[in-house]
């Protein structure tokens, strides 16, 4: 596997994207985000990386599936508003 500044990667065994920042022979220079926003960087093994490919639209899916999420809660709120509404003319 050829590697290069800016590539982005994971470990074999799983966990975040790692950007590439450096090649050394068999040791890349890597850095990634942690879930709480901390930056890392380390000097990993080539042999415990593989490529991945980054698709852009996954985030934009992800946004959209969050609005739409959203959107039916707001609806659901709304039922069940004149819902209630409903029943209270009933009972007066």
């Amino acid at each position: 596997m050829e590697l290069k500044p800016g590539d982005v990667v994971m470990l074999k065994s799983g966990g975040h994207p790692i950007t590439v920042v450096e090649v050394d022979e068999d040791k890349v220079e890597c850095l990634w985000m942690g879930t709480d926003g901390d930056l890392f960087r380390e000097t990993l093994p080539l042999v415990a990386l593989e490529s991945t490919e980054l698709d852009p639209e996954d985030d934009e899916e992800e946004d959209d599936e969050d609005e739409d999420n959203d959107e039916e809660e707001e609806d659901d709120e709304d039922e069940d508003d004149d819902g209630d509404r409903k029943k209270n003319r009933k009972a007066a």
